[in-house]
């Protein structure tokens, strides 16, 4: 099970400038639903290039919440320059740390904050250009260099952690470890693991349970007026909420049991329990 700070938690059950400005002068976008996460930044910058506001609007779990509202609460008031020093190093500080499972959503923060200030200036929004190296998730080599050299990633998980290359079909996970080699010139020592099952990644798993839903379980319950919705998944506790019909239904907890959680043990992993959200 993964271990939340307190301040991840409150800014997840309460986050800061949640909404939408009007009139936002800097405005970064980045992820995507097919990616599972997704972030939009809005900044109201002044003459003085100061930032006097900022809010967001995004899809994702617990963790991408909570440093989505993390970072618009480090940037208010700060000239832009400062702010796009922010690392994803200090937004996940900020909160007290995330799971390392979860690094990704810092970085997510990080690079709209780069798109809003790139919008902000008129420029186009800084590209790594390269060889796509993760096609699931789109991620170049160029910015898996950038994430083990800026991070100090030192293993193939770490690069997954951070930037979810190679947590979805895993077919890149040789070249994603011989990168690794290339930047931490590490190739003579390099490990090789020994053969058995191949471990689901996290971004795997939640791939696999969101598809599920989509696919069979919340067909089903709209057919009865009720829907669901992926909360989080933590190792292997899926928080989910059920709305509609579904949602003050007497028999919810034999919905989430009987159906819910059968249908997910059968076809995603046998382990996983299905937990309302309080």
């Amino acid at each position: 099970m993964w271990e939340y700070t307190d301040k991840v938690k409150e800014h997840f059950m309460n986050p800061r400038n949640v909404g939408e400005i009007k009139d936002a002068n800097a405005v970064g976008e980045v992820g995507s639903l097919s990616c599972g996460d997704a972030l939009k930044l809005m900044l109201k910058v002044d003459e003085k290039e100061i930032i006097v506001d900022a809010k967001f609007q995004t899809f994702g779990c617990a963790s991408a919440i909570a440093s989505s509202s993390a970072l618009t609460e480090m940037v208010k008031g700060l000239p832009l320059t400062e702010a796009e020093k922010i690392t994803n190093e200090e937004i996940a500080d900020f909160l007290g740390g995330l799971p390392k499972e979860k690094m990704h959503c810092s970085v997510m923060g990080r690079e709209a904050l780069e798109a809003a200030v790139a919008n902000y200036r008129g420029v186009p929004v800084p590209v790594a250009e390269g060889e796509v190296v993760c096609e699931c998730f789109g991620v170049t080599d160029l910015e898996v260099k950038r994430a083990i050299e800026e991070s100090h990633l030192r293993s193939v998980e770490d690069i997954t952690n951070f930037t979810k290359a190679g947590g979805g079909c895993g077919k890149c996970l040789d070249r994603l470890q011989e990168i690794l080699d290339e930047v931490t010139g590490s190739a003579k020592s390099r490990i090789i693991p020994m053969k058995g099952p191949a471990r689901m990644t996290t971004i795997q798993k939640i791939k696999k349970i969101e598809d599920v839903l989509e696919r069979e379980i919340r067909p089903a319950l709209r057919n009865d007026g009720g829907d669901i919705e992926l909360i989080d998944v933590d190792g292997d506790m899926v928080i989910v909420a059920l709305r509609g019909a579904c949602g003050g239904c007497s028999r919810s907890t034999t919905t989430l049991k009987e159906y819910v959680e059968k249908t997910l043990r059968e076809q995603v992993l046998d382990t996983l329990v299905v937990e309302e959200e309080r």
